[in-house]
């Protein structure tokens, strides 16, 4: 295989055979930096002028719902906090930029001077995540079928009942909730809720 060739070859080596190629790294950031370390990386591609070097630079988030007092807020949630994912050439130069951006630690996989890339279809699975958290975005808590609850707002307060069916669509929970000595079932929306 081409790849395992590659992979092995030094790092100068690399950028003349791999030239035009570029492969997606993961970088490691401080957490809680990870879009400031992506606005300083483009920052510092554009001023070195290494724009054909480099393509996408990622923080891989979600959408997720938060009910609180009866109001949806849309929050963004990230997948791999403290993790940057990186398109580009591994060059000398391009390694040396990354990993001397301010609040990075460097690479993760392989080598301290020559890291692995991640596979595409890695890449792909991540997109295709991001992408439906965009189009469909998940509630912040997820309950399962079975589970214990309290219910913290409503007629039930401070109730203890078992989650017999959830609906994500329209964010409610089915709770059987023992009321004098009958298990009784009753709606709840999931801001309604917490576990125990």
């Amino acid at each position: 295989m081409s790849d395992s060739t590659q992979d092995s070859a030094p790092i100068g080596a690399q950028s003349v055979s791999g030239a035009g190629k570029k492969r997606w790294y993961v970088v490691h950031a401080y957490s809680g930096m990870e879009k400031s370390v992506q606005r300083a990386l483009t920052e510092r591609i554009m001023r070195a002028g290494m724009e054909e070097q480099f393509g996408q630079i990622l923080v891989p988030t979600e959408e997720v719902v938060d009910m609180k007092n009866g109001q949806k807020s849309v929050t963004e949630r990230r997948f791999f906090p403290g993790y940057v994912l990186v398109e580009m050439e591994m060059t000398d130069e391009t390694w040396h930029l990354v990993k001397n951006t301010s609040k990075v630690t460097g690479f993760i996989g392989g080598k301290s001077n020559r890291p692995t890339p991640i596979p595409p279809h890695e890449v792909d699975k991540i997109m295709q995540q991001m992408q439906d958290g965009v189009e469909k975005p998940r509630p912040k808590v997820l309950y399962e079928v079975g589970e214990l609850v309290r219910i913290k707002d409503g007629p039930f307060t401070d109730f203890n009942g078992n989650v017999e069916e959830v609906n994500y669509e329209k964010s409610r929970v089915r709770v059987s909730v023992t009321i004098f000595g009958r298990a009784t079932p009753v709606e709840l929306e999931f801001g309604q809720l917490e576990k125990v």
